[in-house]
């Protein structure tokens, strides 16, 4: 009997061993989530430069001050390794800490809380497996009164809304594939739509471009054809821009270069095209406005003939006499919605600072363009920003050396 006994108890000791063993990670799931944490570009906000990965602590620069990404490693102190997957979902889609404590709108959750609590969860599965850092969170310097959190609920009230991404059951199961990707984790309106003086946005003008806060490049317009707008590119130049960097319409460069860098040339092909069929959907045909200017039409004269010169000496290499490039390495400046945009900033930048589009698989070794800001002077950048805006039959509008130099100082990452 005692024997019978003794082997009864250690039965029941090994069975609760069983049962108290962790359960084995779902790999699928993890891998998942790793995939998610890719779209929605977390690692760009999340780790600082030589920084720990996810460990935070990055600075961005705001109107408002300067705000400080937080840790989301699992470490129990100053990480996320003491939330639950209901307290993570519930930041993600609410945006307030497991507190209740309210998140600024740096932190996309406008957008995040498109994002259903399946993958929701997989991110959190994900982000429980990357090396926790012991790393505290630091403070926020805000101007006053923006340092007072208590004010992000008028903003909440202005610009929040609230739920997760619903289909539209007009459109095919790839559609509102790409438009739950561009809306939710991609939140590519954050940079897409402008940016009100309180900080927000319009929904009604969603994805209609505006200048990027602080970084002084313009997010072009994803609805007008006059800017961006993908009415006229093939799904295939889309999809290739968006995950190589370059196409055969154009080529990425400033905050969007990081985008496809980070976040982009990771998605699946199927993903990839999901987005482009839901961005080429966005754009809104309109005819062609008529050129205008606020530059005496002299002053436009001189600059054009002094922008060709520049043009034929320094340009004409790469993109050609006619402005039609060499496709994908060097991008067309003739019929290039990015060169005719309202706004000069882009071009103007790209011809101070040159630039490199990012290096992808796709694309591992891109053509870069190199500066002019050490070379030409305002005069000279307007010039031939002028010329490029103007010639081939460009709709573009003329560029002041004012405008020029406004830029010169403008932060290069």
């Amino acid at each position: 009997m005692a024997t019978l006994a003794g082997a009864l108890l250690l039965a029941s000791f090994a069975a609760r061993s069983e049962d108290a063993k962790p359960a084995a990670p779902d790999m699928s799931l993890i891998e998942k989530g790793q995939y998610l944490a890719r779209v929605g570009d977390c690692i760009a906000c999340h780790t600082a430069p030589e920084g720990k990965l996810f460990a935070g602590g990055l600075a961005m620069p705001t109107p408002f001050g300067t705000l400080y990404t937080s840790n989301i490693t699992p470490d129990r102190e100053t990480g996320i390794g003491g939330w639950t997957a209901d307290q993570f979902y519930a930041t993600m889609h609410t945006g307030r800490f497991p507190d209740g404590g309210l998140l600024y709108p740096a932190m996309p959750f406008g957008s995040y809380t498109k994002v259903t609590r399946q993958d929701s969860d997989a991110i959190f599965a994900y982000l429980q497996t990357v090396p926790p850092v012991r790393q505290a969170n630091r403070p926020h310097d805000l101007k006053f009164p923006f340092n007072n959190r208590s004010l992000i609920l008028g903003w909440r009230t202005l610009f929040f809304k609230e739920g997760e991404y619903s289909p539209d059951l007009n459109q095919s199961a790839e559609w509102n594939r790409g438009a739950y990707l561009v809306e939710g984790l991609g939140h590519c309106s954050m940079c897409h739509t402008a940016i009100n003086a309180l900080g927000g946005s319009s929904e009604s003008q969603a994805f209609q471009g505006g200048l990027i806060p602080m970084q002084n490049w313009y997010a072009p317009s994803l609805t007008s054809d006059k800017e961006a707008g993908l009415g006229d590119w093939s799904l295939k130049d889309i999809a290739d821009l968006l995950k190589t960097g370059v196409s055969a319409r154009g080529a990425v460069y400033g905050p969007m270069a990081d985008v496809v860098y980070n976040s982009l040339q990771y998605l699946t092909d199927a993903d990839v095209q999901a987005m482009a069929v839901y961005l080429k959907s966005l754009a809104q045909p309109r005819p062609p406005a008529a050129a205008t200017s606020n530059l005496p039409g002299f002053e436009s004269s001189l600059l054009v003939a002094l922008g060709k010169t520049i043009y034929d000496n320094q340009c004409a290499v790469c993109h050609g006499p006619q402005g039609l490039g060499k496709p994908p390495h060097f991008p067309p400046l003739a019929n290039n919605q990015s060169i005719q945009m309202g706004s000069a900033v882009n071009p103007i930048r790209m011809v101070l600072n040159g630039g490199y589009p990012p290096g992808t698989s796709g694309d591992p070794m891109p053509y870069g363009m190199p500066p002019f800001a050490q070379s030409l002077s305002d005069d000279e950048v307007a010039a031939v920003v002028t010329y490029i805006r103007t010639a081939w039959g460009n709709r573009g509008t003329p560029v002041s050396a004012a405008d020029a130099n406004s830029l010169r100082s403008a932060p290069l990452d």
